[in-house]
This record gives C-alpha cells, sequence and structure tokens, in this order.
C-alpha cells in the first residue's frame, strides 16, 4: 500500500516528520467527517474555521500544515491554488 511505505519513511524520519504525519492524518479526517471530498476550503479555514475547531488541526503552524499539503498534493489528494495574499491561500481536494 502506498499510502503504508509513504508514513512509514514519515515516522522513520523522526519528530519533525511525525508532526507532518499528525497533520496528514487530521487532514484525511476532516475532509471525511466533514463530506469535503471534492470540496475547497482556505488554509486559513483549515486552521481556524469551524470544522477545524475539535481537531490537532486548530491553530496549527502554518509551515507544518503546508509541507503536509504539498505531501497530498504531490500525492495526488488534493491541489493547492495561491490568491493575491496569504489569506487568500487554498486547498481543493479530491480525496
Amino acid at each position: 500500500m502506498k499510502l503504508e511505505k509513504h508514513l512509514s519513511a514519515l515516522v522513520s524520519e523522526g519528530i519533525k516528520a511525525s508532526k507532518r504525519l499528525i497533520s496528514i492524518l487530521n487532514l484525511s479526517l476532516l475532509v471525511k467527517d466533514n463530506g469535503l471530498e471534492d470540496g475547497v476550503m482556505t488554509i486559513e479555514e483549515l486552521r481556524s474555521g469551524i470544522e477545524s475547531r475539535a481537531t490537532e488541526l486548530r491553530g496549527i503552524d502554518h509551515t507544518i500544515l503546508m509541507r503536509a499539503l504539498k505531501l497530498l498534493e504531490q500525492k495526488g489528494k488534493l491541489a493547492i491554488f495561491k490568491g493575491s495574499s496569504t489569506d487568500d491561500e487554498g486547498v481543493k481536494f479530491s480525496v
């Protein structure tokens, strides 16, 4: 399983990677729990929106979140798009 290999590699990288791993798992849960498959959210909504209220994504460091999102983008699970400011950055999920 590709995801299993990817997660194992992250775990073997240590603490920094474990934060990304937690972010990836929380993102997957947030998307599924809120029916956001094929949905769109801003990065700020992921960090502080209603959907993230009871998750570990609430207030997550922007850099850690972006690293996790970029890994998921490389795997074809989402697309990151940029607006005119950082508040306009967003994600289109394709989980």
